[in-house]
Protein backbone atom coordinates (compact mmCIF):
# COMPACT_ATOMS: atom_id res chain seq x y z
CA UNK A 1 0.00 0.00 0.00
CA UNK A 2 1.00 3.31 -0.75
CA UNK A 3 1.55 6.11 1.96
CA UNK A 4 0.14 9.16 2.26
CA UNK A 5 1.24 12.19 2.20
CA UNK A 6 -0.94 15.29 4.00
CA UNK A 7 -0.64 18.39 4.43
CA UNK A 8 -2.18 19.73 7.73
CA UNK A 9 -3.34 23.12 8.99
CA UNK A 10 -0.91 24.75 11.20
CA UNK A 11 -2.68 24.37 14.85
CA UNK A 12 -0.67 27.29 16.12
CA UNK A 13 -1.43 30.60 14.42
CA UNK A 14 -2.09 31.98 11.28
CA UNK A 15 0.34 34.18 11.11
CA UNK A 16 2.96 31.02 10.70
CA UNK A 17 3.49 30.57 7.30
CA UNK A 18 4.90 26.80 7.81
CA UNK A 19 3.53 23.82 6.58
CA UNK A 20 3.11 20.44 8.01
CA UNK A 21 3.28 17.50 6.63
CA UNK A 22 3.04 13.48 8.00
CA UNK A 23 3.31 10.22 5.88
CA UNK A 24 2.11 6.62 7.25
CA UNK A 25 -0.38 4.54 6.10
CA UNK A 26 -4.00 5.48 7.03
CA UNK A 27 -5.88 3.48 9.96
CA UNK A 28 -7.44 0.12 8.64
CA UNK A 29 -7.28 0.83 4.57
CA UNK A 30 -7.03 -2.67 2.60
CA UNK A 31 -4.17 -2.40 0.00
CA UNK A 32 -6.55 -3.74 -2.44
CA UNK A 33 -7.57 0.56 -2.44
CA UNK A 34 -5.10 2.80 -3.09
CA UNK A 35 -7.27 6.10 -3.37
CA UNK A 36 -6.35 9.26 -4.89
CA UNK A 37 -6.66 12.66 -3.39
CA UNK A 38 -7.84 15.79 -4.59
CA UNK A 39 -5.50 18.57 -4.31
CA UNK A 40 -8.27 20.94 -3.72
CA UNK A 41 -7.95 21.86 0.26
CA UNK A 42 -10.40 21.72 2.68
CA UNK A 43 -12.29 24.35 4.30
CA UNK A 44 -12.09 23.51 8.25
CA UNK A 45 -12.94 25.53 11.50
CA UNK A 46 -10.41 28.60 12.48
CA UNK A 47 -10.13 28.99 8.51
CA UNK A 48 -7.27 26.22 8.21
CA UNK A 49 -7.08 24.28 4.91
CA UNK A 50 -6.58 20.18 4.71
CA UNK A 51 -5.52 18.58 1.53
CA UNK A 52 -4.05 15.27 0.87
CA UNK A 53 -2.39 13.64 -2.47
CA UNK A 54 -1.64 9.97 -2.56
CA UNK A 55 1.78 9.00 -3.93
CA UNK A 56 0.68 6.65 -6.54
CA UNK A 57 -2.31 4.65 -7.74
CA UNK A 58 -2.51 1.11 -9.77
CA UNK A 59 -4.76 1.53 -12.61
CA UNK A 60 -5.37 -2.09 -12.82
CA UNK A 61 -7.20 -1.58 -8.64
CA UNK A 62 -10.74 -2.73 -9.40
CA UNK A 63 -11.74 -1.46 -6.14
CA UNK A 64 -11.08 2.08 -6.87
CA UNK A 65 -13.63 4.14 -7.88
CA UNK A 66 -14.88 7.70 -7.87
CA UNK A 67 -16.67 9.23 -4.90
CA UNK A 68 -19.97 9.73 -5.78
CA UNK A 69 -21.63 13.79 -6.10
CA UNK A 70 -24.50 12.71 -5.23
CA UNK A 71 -26.51 10.55 -2.12
CA UNK A 72 -29.75 8.48 -3.20
CA UNK A 73 -33.40 8.90 -1.69
CA UNK A 74 -35.05 5.75 -2.11
CA UNK A 75 -38.72 7.45 -1.38
CA UNK A 76 -38.48 9.00 -5.01
CA UNK A 77 -39.02 5.34 -6.46
CA UNK A 78 -41.09 3.57 -4.27
CA UNK A 79 -45.25 3.45 -5.32
CA UNK A 80 -46.22 3.31 -1.72
CA UNK A 81 -44.93 6.29 0.16
CA UNK A 82 -43.85 5.67 3.82
CA UNK A 83 -46.66 7.52 6.64
CA UNK A 84 -45.57 10.73 7.67
CA UNK A 85 -44.19 11.41 11.28
CA UNK A 86 -46.46 12.20 13.93
CA UNK A 87 -46.72 15.67 16.24
CA UNK A 88 -46.11 14.01 19.61
CA UNK A 89 -48.89 16.00 20.93
CA UNK A 90 -51.61 16.49 18.46
CA UNK A 91 -51.11 13.08 16.72
CA UNK A 92 -51.51 15.16 13.37
CA UNK A 93 -48.36 15.03 10.55
CA UNK A 94 -45.39 16.77 11.24
CA UNK A 95 -44.83 19.92 9.95
CA UNK A 96 -41.53 21.65 8.67
CA UNK A 97 -41.71 24.43 11.57
CA UNK A 98 -42.25 21.66 14.02
CA UNK A 99 -38.81 20.21 13.82
CA UNK A 100 -36.72 23.92 14.09
CA UNK A 101 -35.74 23.73 17.34
CA UNK A 102 -34.14 20.33 16.59
CA UNK A 103 -32.28 20.79 12.95
CA UNK A 104 -30.91 23.04 10.70
CA UNK A 105 -33.30 23.60 7.80
CA UNK A 106 -31.55 21.95 5.02
CA UNK A 107 -31.81 18.50 7.49
CA UNK A 108 -35.33 19.28 7.57
CA UNK A 109 -35.84 19.51 3.94
CA UNK A 110 -33.51 16.21 3.29
CA UNK A 111 -36.08 14.38 5.92
CA UNK A 112 -39.23 14.95 3.29
CA UNK A 113 -37.34 15.19 0.09
CA UNK A 114 -38.92 13.49 -2.88
CA UNK A 115 -35.91 14.00 -5.04
CA UNK A 116 -34.05 10.81 -6.34
CA UNK A 117 -30.31 12.02 -6.14
CA UNK A 118 -29.33 15.23 -3.65
CA UNK A 119 -26.03 16.75 -4.38
CA UNK A 120 -22.92 16.24 -1.69
CA UNK A 121 -21.79 19.82 -0.62
CA UNK A 122 -18.31 20.59 -1.92
CA UNK A 123 -17.20 20.67 1.59
CA UNK A 124 -18.36 17.61 2.60
CA UNK A 125 -16.88 15.77 -0.18
CA UNK A 126 -13.60 17.38 0.46
CA UNK A 127 -13.71 15.73 4.09
CA UNK A 128 -14.81 12.39 2.45
CA UNK A 129 -11.56 11.91 0.70
CA UNK A 130 -9.89 11.87 3.70
CA UNK A 131 -11.12 8.00 3.86
CA UNK A 132 -13.24 7.43 0.70
CA UNK A 133 -13.65 5.42 -1.52
CA UNK A 134 -13.90 2.83 0.63
CA UNK A 135 -12.50 -0.63 -0.26
CA UNK A 136 -14.49 -3.49 -1.56
CA UNK A 137 -12.67 -6.68 -0.56
CA UNK A 138 -13.57 -10.29 -1.61
CA UNK A 139 -12.33 -12.52 1.80
CA UNK A 140 -10.28 -15.55 -0.12
CA UNK A 141 -9.66 -17.08 2.73
CA UNK A 142 -12.95 -17.10 4.86
CA UNK A 143 -14.26 -18.78 1.53
CA UNK A 144 -11.39 -21.46 2.00
CA UNK A 145 -11.96 -22.11 5.60
CA UNK A 146 -15.83 -22.49 4.90
CA UNK A 147 -14.99 -24.75 1.84
CA UNK A 148 -17.79 -22.93 0.33
CA UNK A 149 -18.18 -22.65 -3.88
CA UNK A 150 -19.85 -19.11 -2.88
CA UNK A 151 -17.82 -15.72 -3.43
CA UNK A 152 -17.56 -13.31 -0.99
CA UNK A 153 -17.12 -9.55 -0.89
CA UNK A 154 -17.23 -7.20 2.01
CA UNK A 155 -17.62 -3.14 2.20
CA UNK A 156 -15.09 -2.18 4.79
CA UNK A 157 -16.34 0.91 6.58
CA UNK A 158 -13.90 1.16 8.80
CA UNK A 159 -10.61 2.88 7.45
CA UNK A 160 -12.61 6.66 8.50
CA UNK A 161 -10.73 8.13 11.34
CA UNK A 162 -13.74 7.29 14.10
CA UNK A 163 -13.30 3.23 12.54
CA UNK A 164 -16.88 2.83 11.25
CA UNK A 165 -19.45 4.00 8.65
CA UNK A 166 -20.88 6.66 10.83
CA UNK A 167 -19.12 9.97 9.83
CA UNK A 168 -20.53 9.48 6.50
CA UNK A 169 -23.74 11.49 8.18
CA UNK A 170 -21.78 12.83 10.97
CA UNK A 171 -19.77 15.46 8.29
CA UNK A 172 -22.95 16.79 6.75
CA UNK A 173 -25.16 17.06 9.53
CA UNK A 174 -21.81 19.67 11.27
CA UNK A 175 -21.37 21.09 8.16
CA UNK A 176 -25.22 22.07 7.58
CA UNK A 177 -25.67 22.81 11.19
CA UNK A 178 -22.09 24.87 11.10
CA UNK A 179 -23.41 26.67 7.93
CA UNK A 180 -26.94 28.31 9.52
CA UNK A 181 -24.61 29.38 12.19
CA UNK A 182 -25.09 27.00 14.89
CA UNK A 183 -22.35 27.05 17.64
CA UNK A 184 -23.48 23.34 19.79
CA UNK A 185 -25.19 20.27 18.49
CA UNK A 186 -25.99 17.39 20.92
CA UNK A 187 -26.64 13.68 20.39
CA UNK A 188 -26.79 10.54 22.04
CA UNK A 189 -24.58 7.32 21.45
CA UNK A 190 -24.42 3.61 22.99
CA UNK A 191 -21.35 2.04 22.06
CA UNK A 192 -19.65 5.48 20.69
CA UNK A 193 -19.32 4.94 17.44
CA UNK A 194 -21.71 7.56 16.35
CA UNK A 195 -20.86 9.83 19.16
CA UNK A 196 -16.68 9.85 18.40
CA UNK A 197 -18.34 10.17 14.69
CA UNK A 198 -20.10 13.72 15.13
CA UNK A 199 -17.34 14.80 17.80
CA UNK A 200 -14.68 14.25 15.22
CA UNK A 201 -16.81 16.24 12.71
CA UNK A 202 -17.74 18.91 14.89
CA UNK A 203 -13.64 19.56 15.24
CA UNK A 204 -13.75 20.20 11.62
CA UNK A 205 -16.57 22.95 12.00
CA UNK A 206 -15.94 24.96 15.07
CA UNK A 207 -18.92 23.19 16.92
CA UNK A 208 -18.81 22.42 19.95
CA UNK A 209 -20.40 18.83 20.84
CA UNK A 210 -21.90 17.08 23.57
CA UNK A 211 -22.31 13.80 23.93
CA UNK A 212 -25.18 11.57 26.29
CA UNK A 213 -23.65 8.15 26.28
CA UNK A 214 -25.47 5.05 27.46
CA UNK A 215 -24.31 4.71 31.03
CA UNK A 216 -23.52 0.88 30.70
CA UNK A 217 -20.91 1.32 27.72
CA UNK A 218 -20.01 4.73 29.46
CA UNK A 219 -18.63 3.04 31.72
CA UNK A 220 -18.00 -0.49 29.88
CA UNK A 221 -15.92 1.59 27.09
CA UNK A 222 -13.85 4.15 28.45
CA UNK A 223 -11.62 4.53 24.85
CA UNK A 224 -14.37 5.43 22.81
CA UNK A 225 -14.99 8.29 25.61
CA UNK A 226 -11.36 9.25 25.38
CA UNK A 227 -11.69 9.89 21.58
CA UNK A 228 -14.82 11.86 21.62
CA UNK A 229 -12.89 13.53 24.56
CA UNK A 230 -9.67 13.88 22.14
CA UNK A 231 -11.81 15.87 19.46
CA UNK A 232 -13.11 17.99 22.40
CA UNK A 233 -16.37 16.73 23.30
CA UNK A 234 -18.51 16.86 26.30
CA UNK A 235 -19.70 13.30 27.49
CA UNK A 236 -22.14 12.23 29.86
CA UNK A 237 -22.90 8.90 31.48
CA UNK A 238 -26.87 8.80 30.31
CA UNK A 239 -29.16 8.75 32.73
CA UNK A 240 -27.59 11.79 33.75
CA UNK A 241 -28.91 14.23 36.65
CA UNK A 242 -28.52 17.33 33.91
CA UNK A 243 -31.90 16.96 32.41
CA UNK A 244 -35.34 16.65 33.52
CA UNK A 245 -35.43 13.27 31.74
CA UNK A 246 -32.67 11.90 33.20
CA UNK A 247 -33.80 12.75 36.63
CA UNK A 248 -37.10 11.07 36.48
CA UNK A 249 -34.97 7.84 35.43
CA UNK A 250 -32.38 8.15 38.43
CA UNK A 251 -35.71 8.52 40.45
CA UNK A 252 -37.21 5.19 39.38
CA UNK A 253 -34.23 3.33 39.19
CA UNK A 254 -30.63 4.76 40.51
CA UNK A 255 -28.48 1.82 38.93
CA UNK A 256 -30.65 1.94 35.23
CA UNK A 257 -28.10 0.91 32.63
CA UNK A 258 -29.15 3.30 30.66
CA UNK A 259 -30.68 2.94 26.70
CA UNK A 260 -30.22 4.78 23.74
CA UNK A 261 -33.74 5.67 23.93
CA UNK A 262 -32.81 7.53 27.64
CA UNK A 263 -29.95 9.17 26.01
CA UNK A 264 -31.86 10.51 22.86
CA UNK A 265 -34.86 12.13 25.55
CA UNK A 266 -31.91 13.88 27.15
CA UNK A 267 -30.01 15.23 24.11
CA UNK A 268 -33.52 16.27 22.41
CA UNK A 269 -34.08 18.15 25.74
CA UNK A 270 -31.34 20.47 26.07
CA UNK A 271 -31.82 21.42 22.48
CA UNK A 272 -35.04 22.26 22.46
CA UNK A 273 -34.17 24.54 25.44
CA UNK A 274 -31.75 26.47 24.06
CA UNK A 275 -31.66 28.17 20.77
CA UNK A 276 -28.03 28.36 19.86
CA UNK A 277 -28.42 24.10 19.92
CA UNK A 278 -29.86 21.67 17.42
CA UNK A 279 -29.77 17.95 18.16
CA UNK A 280 -27.84 15.34 15.48
CA UNK A 281 -29.16 11.58 15.30
CA UNK A 282 -26.68 9.07 13.89
CA UNK A 283 -29.38 6.48 12.31
CA UNK A 284 -33.00 6.05 11.76
CA UNK A 285 -34.11 8.97 10.03
CA UNK A 286 -34.80 9.87 6.37
CA UNK A 287 -31.55 12.06 5.62
CA UNK A 288 -29.20 10.06 7.95
CA UNK A 289 -30.24 7.45 6.25
CA UNK A 290 -29.73 9.38 3.01
CA UNK A 291 -26.30 10.05 3.26
CA UNK A 292 -25.11 6.66 3.87
CA UNK A 293 -26.34 5.68 0.69
CA UNK A 294 -22.85 6.93 -0.58
CA UNK A 295 -21.95 3.35 0.56
CA UNK A 296 -23.77 1.59 -2.28
CA UNK A 297 -23.62 3.77 -4.74
CA UNK A 298 -19.07 3.56 -4.39
CA UNK A 299 -20.08 -0.49 -4.35
CA UNK A 300 -22.48 -0.54 -7.47
CA UNK A 301 -19.29 0.67 -9.26
CA UNK A 302 -16.97 -1.33 -7.30
CA UNK A 303 -18.90 -4.80 -8.16
CA UNK A 304 -19.42 -3.71 -11.82
CA UNK A 305 -15.00 -3.46 -11.80
CA UNK A 306 -15.24 -6.74 -10.57
CA UNK A 307 -17.52 -8.05 -13.26
CA UNK A 308 -19.99 -9.53 -9.89
CA UNK A 309 -23.99 -9.06 -9.68
CA UNK A 310 -24.74 -9.76 -5.97
CA UNK A 311 -26.85 -12.89 -5.02
CA UNK A 312 -27.58 -12.08 -1.63
CA UNK A 313 -26.78 -9.07 0.20
CA UNK A 314 -26.44 -9.17 4.10
CA UNK A 315 -26.06 -5.93 6.66
CA UNK A 316 -26.67 -5.92 10.48
CA UNK A 317 -29.47 -3.58 11.46
CA UNK A 318 -29.83 -1.52 14.99
CA UNK A 319 -31.49 1.51 14.09
CA UNK A 320 -30.45 0.53 10.41
CA UNK A 321 -28.68 3.37 9.11
CA UNK A 322 -25.32 0.91 7.60
CA UNK A 323 -28.35 -1.57 6.00
CA UNK A 324 -29.84 1.40 4.50
CA UNK A 325 -26.75 2.83 2.60
CA UNK A 326 -25.76 -0.26 1.34
CA UNK A 327 -28.82 -1.90 0.17
CA UNK A 328 -31.03 1.15 -0.59
CA UNK A 329 -28.82 1.54 -4.32
CA UNK A 330 -28.95 -1.85 -4.57
CA UNK A 331 -33.11 -1.85 -4.12
CA UNK A 332 -33.28 0.68 -6.80
CA UNK A 333 -31.32 -1.61 -8.98
CA UNK A 334 -33.70 -4.29 -8.07
CA UNK A 335 -37.23 -2.51 -8.94
CA UNK A 336 -35.55 -1.27 -12.38
CA UNK A 337 -35.03 -5.07 -13.00
CA UNK A 338 -31.47 -4.82 -13.45
CA UNK A 339 -30.61 -7.83 -10.39
CA UNK A 340 -32.52 -9.44 -8.01
CA UNK A 341 -30.24 -10.03 -5.04
CA UNK A 342 -32.43 -11.49 -1.66
CA UNK A 343 -31.47 -8.58 0.73
CA UNK A 344 -31.19 -9.52 4.85
CA UNK A 345 -31.47 -7.60 7.47
CA UNK A 346 -29.65 -9.25 10.76
CA UNK A 347 -30.36 -8.25 14.08
CA UNK A 348 -29.66 -9.79 17.72
CA UNK A 349 -32.11 -11.97 19.27
CA UNK A 350 -31.99 -9.66 22.59
CA UNK A 351 -33.06 -6.93 20.35
CA UNK A 352 -35.34 -8.31 17.61
CA UNK A 353 -37.42 -5.16 16.46
CA UNK A 354 -37.92 -6.19 12.94
CA UNK A 355 -38.90 -10.21 13.53
CA UNK A 356 -40.59 -9.56 16.71
CA UNK A 357 -41.68 -5.74 17.09
CA UNK A 358 -44.92 -4.74 15.63
CA UNK A 359 -45.19 -2.28 13.14
CA UNK A 360 -46.87 1.00 15.11
CA UNK A 361 -46.25 4.59 15.61
CA UNK A 362 -44.36 4.51 18.79
CA UNK A 363 -41.57 7.09 19.84
CA UNK A 364 -38.04 7.57 18.89
CA UNK A 365 -36.74 8.19 22.56
CA UNK A 366 -37.91 6.94 25.95
CA UNK A 367 -39.60 10.36 27.21
CA UNK A 368 -41.77 10.82 24.37
CA UNK A 369 -40.50 14.15 23.13
CA UNK A 370 -39.78 13.32 19.12
CA UNK A 371 -41.99 12.95 16.47
CA UNK A 372 -43.86 9.46 16.56
CA UNK A 373 -42.58 7.13 13.80
CA UNK A 374 -44.58 4.31 12.06
CA UNK A 375 -41.69 1.55 12.85
CA UNK A 376 -40.70 -1.95 13.47
CA UNK A 377 -40.69 -0.87 17.60
CA UNK A 378 -40.01 -2.99 20.84
CA UNK A 379 -41.76 0.13 23.00
CA UNK A 380 -40.22 3.15 23.80
CA UNK A 381 -39.45 1.83 27.29
CA UNK A 382 -37.46 -1.12 26.07
CA UNK A 383 -33.89 -1.42 27.58
CA UNK A 384 -31.23 -4.11 26.63
CA UNK A 385 -30.07 -6.45 29.12
CA UNK A 386 -26.46 -4.89 30.00
CA UNK A 387 -24.62 -8.36 29.31
CA UNK A 388 -25.89 -8.02 25.52
CA UNK A 389 -22.57 -7.64 23.70
CA UNK A 390 -23.56 -7.26 20.37
CA UNK A 391 -24.14 -3.45 19.63
CA UNK A 392 -27.29 -2.90 18.02
CA UNK A 393 -29.58 -2.09 21.12
CA UNK A 394 -32.00 0.43 19.86
CA UNK A 395 -35.57 -0.08 20.54
CA UNK A 396 -37.23 0.63 16.81
CA UNK A 397 -36.38 0.23 13.58
CA UNK A 398 -35.79 3.38 11.24
CA UNK A 399 -39.57 3.62 9.60
CA UNK A 400 -38.02 3.69 5.48
CA UNK A 401 -36.69 -0.09 6.34
CA UNK A 402 -39.34 -0.61 8.57
CA UNK A 403 -41.65 0.44 5.22
CA UNK A 404 -39.52 -1.55 2.94
CA UNK A 405 -39.54 -4.57 4.70
CA UNK A 406 -42.99 -4.22 4.77
CA UNK A 407 -43.74 -3.71 1.02
CA UNK A 408 -41.47 -7.01 0.53
CA UNK A 409 -38.21 -5.82 -0.61
CA UNK A 410 -35.68 -7.40 1.68
CA UNK A 411 -36.33 -9.94 4.67
CA UNK A 412 -35.28 -10.31 8.52
CA UNK A 413 -33.39 -12.97 10.84
CA UNK A 414 -31.89 -12.69 14.44
CA UNK A 415 -28.84 -14.17 15.78
CA UNK A 416 -27.67 -14.80 19.38
CA UNK A 417 -24.44 -13.30 20.32
CA UNK A 418 -22.29 -16.25 20.76
CA UNK A 419 -22.52 -17.39 17.35
CA UNK A 420 -21.63 -13.79 16.39
CA UNK A 421 -18.38 -13.78 17.87
CA UNK A 422 -17.70 -17.28 16.55
CA UNK A 423 -17.82 -15.56 13.31
CA UNK A 424 -15.84 -12.80 14.41
CA UNK A 425 -13.12 -15.15 15.88
CA UNK A 426 -13.58 -16.44 12.13
CA UNK A 427 -13.10 -13.73 10.18
CA UNK A 428 -10.33 -11.67 12.52
CA UNK A 429 -8.07 -15.03 11.83
CA UNK A 430 -8.74 -15.19 7.90
CA UNK A 431 -8.90 -11.37 6.78
CA UNK A 432 -7.11 -10.20 9.13
CA UNK A 433 -9.62 -7.62 10.71
CA UNK A 434 -11.27 -7.37 13.80
CA UNK A 435 -15.06 -6.40 13.18
CA UNK A 436 -16.80 -4.08 15.25
CA UNK A 437 -19.90 -6.00 17.51
CA UNK A 438 -22.29 -4.61 15.18
CA UNK A 439 -21.28 -6.29 11.79
CA UNK A 440 -20.52 -9.33 13.88
CA UNK A 441 -24.23 -10.43 13.23
CA UNK A 442 -23.96 -10.27 9.12
CA UNK A 443 -20.41 -11.88 9.24
CA UNK A 444 -22.41 -14.84 11.18
CA UNK A 445 -24.96 -14.40 8.28
CA UNK A 446 -22.56 -14.74 5.46
CA UNK A 447 -21.53 -17.77 6.94
CA UNK A 448 -25.00 -19.25 7.42
CA UNK A 449 -25.52 -18.64 3.85
CA UNK A 450 -21.32 -19.92 2.34
CA UNK A 451 -22.10 -23.14 4.70
CA UNK A 452 -25.30 -23.51 2.71
CA UNK A 453 -23.71 -23.10 -0.41
CA UNK A 454 -21.41 -25.29 0.59
CA UNK A 455 -24.31 -27.89 0.68
CA UNK A 456 -25.82 -26.93 -2.06
CA UNK A 457 -22.96 -26.64 -4.48
CA UNK A 458 -24.48 -23.11 -5.66
CA UNK A 459 -22.06 -20.51 -6.74
CA UNK A 460 -23.58 -17.56 -5.09
CA UNK A 461 -22.19 -13.70 -4.56
CA UNK A 462 -22.35 -13.33 -1.52
CA UNK A 463 -22.33 -8.98 0.02
CA UNK A 464 -21.55 -8.37 3.23
CA UNK A 465 -21.68 -4.62 4.60
CA UNK A 466 -18.84 -4.74 7.17
CA UNK A 467 -19.15 -1.19 9.09
CA UNK A 468 -16.17 -0.92 11.35
CA UNK A 469 -13.88 -2.68 12.92
CA UNK A 470 -14.35 -3.45 16.88
CA UNK A 471 -10.66 -1.86 18.85
CA UNK A 472 -12.56 -0.18 21.04
CA UNK A 473 -14.34 -2.95 21.80
CA UNK A 474 -12.07 -5.43 22.90
CA UNK A 475 -13.93 -6.23 26.19
CA UNK A 476 -16.86 -7.91 24.59
CA UNK A 477 -13.76 -10.66 22.72
CA UNK A 478 -12.46 -11.06 26.11
CA UNK A 479 -15.99 -11.59 27.70
CA UNK A 480 -16.48 -14.47 24.78
CA UNK A 481 -12.71 -16.09 24.51
CA UNK A 482 -13.53 -16.32 28.90
CA UNK A 483 -16.55 -17.99 27.64
CA UNK A 484 -18.33 -15.48 29.92
CA UNK A 485 -20.99 -14.34 27.55
CA UNK A 486 -24.43 -16.18 27.30
CA UNK A 487 -27.76 -16.13 24.07
CA UNK A 488 -29.79 -13.63 25.38
CA UNK A 489 -33.43 -13.71 23.96
CA UNK A 490 -36.28 -11.33 23.79
CA UNK A 491 -39.47 -13.71 24.90
CA UNK A 492 -43.17 -13.50 24.16
CA UNK A 493 -43.57 -12.18 28.28
CA UNK A 494 -41.36 -9.34 27.46
CA UNK A 495 -42.59 -8.56 24.64
CA UNK A 496 -45.60 -7.97 25.77
CA UNK A 497 -44.58 -5.65 29.01
CA UNK A 498 -42.56 -3.81 26.20
CA UNK A 499 -45.37 -3.05 23.81
CA UNK A 500 -47.65 -2.47 26.75
CA UNK A 501 -46.71 1.94 26.11
CA UNK A 502 -46.73 2.13 22.76
CA UNK A 503 -49.08 4.98 21.87
CA UNK A 504 -52.53 3.72 20.02
CA UNK A 505 -52.71 6.00 17.06
CA UNK A 506 -56.02 5.93 15.29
Amino acid sequence: MASQLLLLPNPFTKSVSAKIFFTGDYQGLNDLTLKRRSTQPTKVSNGFSLRAKATSRSTHNKSFVEIPKQWYNLVADLSGKPPPPLHPKTFQPIKPEDLSHLFPNELIKQEAAQERFIDIPEEVLEIYKLWRPTPLIRAKRLEKLLQTPARIYFKYEGGSPAGSHKPNTAVPQAYYNAKEGIKNVVTETGAGQWGSSLAFASSLFGLDCEVWQVANSYHQKPYRRLMMQTWGAKVHPSPSDLTEAGRRILQSDPSSPGSLGIAISEAVEVAARNEDTKYCLGSVLNHVLLHQTIIGEECIQQMENFGETPDVIIGCTGGGSNFAGLSFPFIREKLKGKMNPVIRAVEPSACPSLTKGVYAYDFGDTAGLTPLMKMHTLGHDFIPDPIHAGGLRYHGMAPLISHVYEQGFMEAISIPQIECFQGAIQFARTEGIIPAPEPTHAIAATIREALRCKETGEEKVILMAMCGHGHFDLTSYDKYLRGELIDLSFGEENIRESLSKVPHVV
